[in-house]
């Protein structure tokens, strides 16, 4: 059981700089009030972010942080499971996500996101969904069981009925069965090479035993045939070797010029671009002033107009000359890709009479082992090859064996998962609760004067009929009925995390519910079931209706803001 002791929070949303403690434990029923604004739901969105990340209503992580003071929002929540004390602190800016254990923090080298997975997985055993079904009822942006998808209908019960060990079990299978999978696949390759082995290992001793003259002929042909490539390759590179002595100076000696010929007109471009760049500094000049910077003697227009005619025309010569140079640059460079390509095909001549050489050593030494065989008769010892056969032989029983073996437990695992499918034993386990499920519903339906049967199927689905047996759906119902059949629900799921001890919990928040659609037999009702829960429940009514429900309740907590921030009284 979750045991909630203290939340308290500072720059959070509304609240200022210093802490605000709400004592969890103090009373059994507690009254939350305040005007509009005031900050009454504050606490419920701090306790979901302290466990989870994550405000209970629909804000943005940036508008968490209070607005004025802008850092250092800080929310601590402490609690008790069994006799173990943890606290749990979170903040913005610093980013802070601490687990603490009494007096010792829990590991944090692991991800974020892992860290949150410890906290909800191994500590509390309850995620943001449960923590909304289970402990939380009411607010506007709350969805309520019957208004979610069927399956997250399903996560939630999975969650209170402690089930989805079995999803994490199947998990877990799927991933061994891979493994299994692999290896079954590793084991058949191998079966595949010692058979091939195995083959290949008699025909290997049926051949030296029936060894011949006609097997030493046979290896006189191949010889034979290995000389004539060998022949035929060195002719190849003979000639190949006169076209490369033929081309390859030549074209070196074309490329080298061409090159020598374009470096010189590179740096003739270069100093052309050089000499257009002085004149028009000296345009510039002329144009920018009417007297000397030196002297300080004035030009005469006549010297001005002269000077930048004379310019205009060396910056025409000099870019005529430009562009010759620039042209001829480029009819180079494609006579150049030209002889490149020419001369990358006489060296990938060169490349073919290194590969010619090297088959001409293989096959040069396939003939000296051919001629080593026939020299000494083709001496084979048989009772080598034999044992090898016998080891490749024992290799293949024992991998035949370990792939029984495999298979057997992938068969049983087969068995396995199908019983952790959804349609397996977790489909049994919700068979078995779901007549407590609907027995509870029905009870708290009863005390809230709804009176219809409520039944939920192994699928979720709800089925509502009236006295006289009229179907209905939950959407059918007005917003007060509806309201009703959700509180049924709540009730319902505290119970029965109580029974599974799986997410049982001492606190209970209503946010806003007798604000809404409950009249005031509703209300009564409502009390009736608050009354009966638990002496050791804690339980906090949000409401605006404190006039109406003053003195209901054995404490009251009213919020009220001060310069823009919420405090309490």
């Amino acid at each position: 059981m979750i045991t909630f002791q203290k939340l308290k929070f500072r720059n959070f949303l509304s609240t200022g700089n210093n802490f605000t403690e709400v004592n969890l434990r103090k009373n059994k029923t507690t009254l939350v009030i305040g005007h509009n604004g005031a900050g009454k739901s504050t606490m419920l969105d701090a306790l979901s972010f302290a466990l989870f990340g994550k405000p209970h209503r629909n804000i943005t992580k940036a508008q968490i942080i209070n607005s004025i003071n802008q850092k250092n929002c800080v929310v601590e929540v402490e609690f008790f499971i069994g006799k173990a004390e943890y606290r749990v602190v979170r903040g913005i800016k610093p980013n802070i996500f601490e687990i603490w254990k009494g007096k010792t923090m829990i590991n944090q080298s692991s991800h974020a996101k892992d860290y949150q997975k410890i906290l909800e997985q191994n500590i509390l055993k309850l995620n943001h969904k449960s923590f909304h079904q289970v402990i939380v009822l009411g607010s506007s942006s709350f969805i309520p069981f019957m208004q979610l998808p069927n399956n997250h209908r399903k996560e939630v019960i999975e969650d209170l009925l402690d089930i989805n060990v079995f999803s994490k079990m199947n998990i877990l299978l799927k991933e061994k069965q891979s493994g299994l999978k692999n290896q079954i696949s590793e084991v058949n390759t191998k079966i595949e090479i010692l058979k091939n082995k195995i083959e290949t290992q008699k025909k290997y001793i049926k051949d030296v035993q029936i060894l011949t003259d006609q097997n030493i002929e046979n290896k006189k042909t191949s010889i034979n045939k290995n000389n004539k490539k060998i022949k035929t390759l060195q002719k190849d590179n003979s000639e190949l070797s006169l076209i490369i002595e033929e081309k390859l100076k030549p074209l070196e000696d074309e490329l080298k010029t061409l090159e020598t010929r374009k470096g010189t007109l590179l740096q003739y471009t270069t100093q052309f671009q050089q000499q257009m760049k002085t004149l028009a500094k000296d345009t510039k000049f002329y144009e920018d002033n009417d007297e000397c910077p030196t002297c300080s003697q004035p030009i005469s227009d006549e010297i001005k107009s002269l000077k930048l005619e004379s310019a205009k025309e060396k910056a025409k010569e000099y870019q005529n000359a430009f562009n010759k140079a620039d042209g001829e640059t480029s009819k180079l460079n494609i006579t150049i890709d030209e002889v490149k390509t020419s001369l990358n095909d006489i060296r990938a001549k060169e490349s073919t009479i290194f590969v010619n050489n090297q088959t001409i050593s293989t096959l040069q030494t396939q003939n000296d082992e051919l001629n080593n065989d026939i020299s000494n008769d083709v001496v084979v010892d048989l009772e080598n090859a034999k044992d090898d056969l016998n080891t490749y032989n024992d290799e293949q029983n024992t991998i035949t064996e370990e792939k029984l073996n495999l298979s057997d437990s992938y068969s049983y695992n087969q068995v396995i998962a199908e019983l952790l499918k959804d349609t397996g034993i977790k489909t049994k386990i919700i068979k078995q609760y779901l007549p407590v499920i609907n027995k509870l519903v029905n009870q708290y339906l009863q005390v809230l004067d709804f009176f219809v049967s409520f039944d939920l199927d192994e699928s979720f689905k709800e089925t509502i009929r009236s006295r006289h047996r009229d179907d209905f759906s939950y959407d059918s119902f007005s917003e007060g009925e509806k309201q009703r059949i959700d509180l049924a629900l709540l009730f319902t799921w505290r119970q029965i995390a109580k029974m599974k001890n799986s997410v049982s919990t001492n606190l209970l928040i209503l946010d806003e519910t007798f604000d809404s659609s409950l009249d005031y037999d509703g209300i009564e009702n409502l009390f009736k079931i608050l009354y009966t829960l638990p002496d050791d429940s804690n339980i906090f009514i949000i409401s605006h209706k404190g006039d109406i429900l003053d003195g209901k309740f054995d404490s009251k907590m009213e919020f009220y803001k001060d310069k823009n921030f919420s405090k309490i009284k």
